[in-house]
């Protein structure tokens, strides 16, 4: 049985993640031709950043080390779903989600990502898009909640450090080049469904500076 509110919103998070280039990962739900960030249910007892953690897991199969928190929204955000999206038994008192939204770096690699780490997939294919993308693709009803998250979470986009960029092109195409003459992945690498291997030599990766575990997000939770 799902929570409620009184107003008949379900608690709920949302999920920005970037990777090096500030782009923010895209979903295919299963079965369908619908995109969206990742997000989930809050269960009873948990906080919003348990339930990020574990939808972060089921969804995309990340875990916390693959990962640093950025910032997150300060209130609750919500967004009505219509009612040809709810089940009937749940219509009357079901109204839509309340959410808090997580933005997230990735400091691991593209083929740590697993659409496939449970048993019930919510996402069959993913794709990497500039930051204000997905305002326009979104379903319509969910376009408030998304460019609110955005909007609000886009002061806290990590700066990306372009110095010495022609040195650093020149050594990583040569290394890009060896090792993947044809622009694939390297040998024997898996990468997840529906992703891509495609570099950017003048880009850092995430393996250019040390992970960090710093999973301290700006901003609590307005208890409600």
């Amino acid at each position: 049985m799902i929570m409620l509110d009184r107003d008949g919103f379900r608690p709920n998070v949302g999920i920005i993640l970037l990777n090096q280039r500030n782009q923010v990962f895209w979903g295919k739900r299963i079965r369908t031709h619908s995109w969206q960030f990742p997000q989930g249910g809050i269960d009873r007892g948990e906080s919003p950043e348990q339930a990020m953690f574990r939808e972060l897991h089921e969804e995309v199969g990340l875990h916390p080390e693959h990962v640093r928190i950025v910032a997150r929204t300060r209130d609750w955000l919500r967004y009505e779903v219509p009612d040809r999206f709810i089940r009937r038994d749940a219509r009357g008192h079901y109204k839509g989600q309340k959410q808090i939204w997580y933005l997230l770096q990735l400091v691991g690699h593209d083929w740590d990502l697993n659409l496939r780490a449970t048993d019930h997939p919510e996402f069959d294919a993913w794709r990497w898009h500039d930051y204000w993308v997905p305002l326009d693709v979104v379903v319509e009803f969910k376009r408030g909640v998304y460019e609110m998250a955005l909007t609000e979470l886009a002061r806290y986009l990590p700066r990306q450090d372009f110095r010495n960029r022609f040195l650093r092109s020149n050594v990583r195409a040569r290394e890009f080049e060896r090792h993947s003459p044809d622009a694939g992945a390297p040998p024997g690498l898996d990468l997840p469904p529906g992703g891509s291997f495609d570099p950017h030599p003048d880009i850092p990766s995430a393996s250019d500076e040390p992970p960090v575990h710093n999973n301290k997000a700006p901003f609590l939770p307005t208890q409600r």
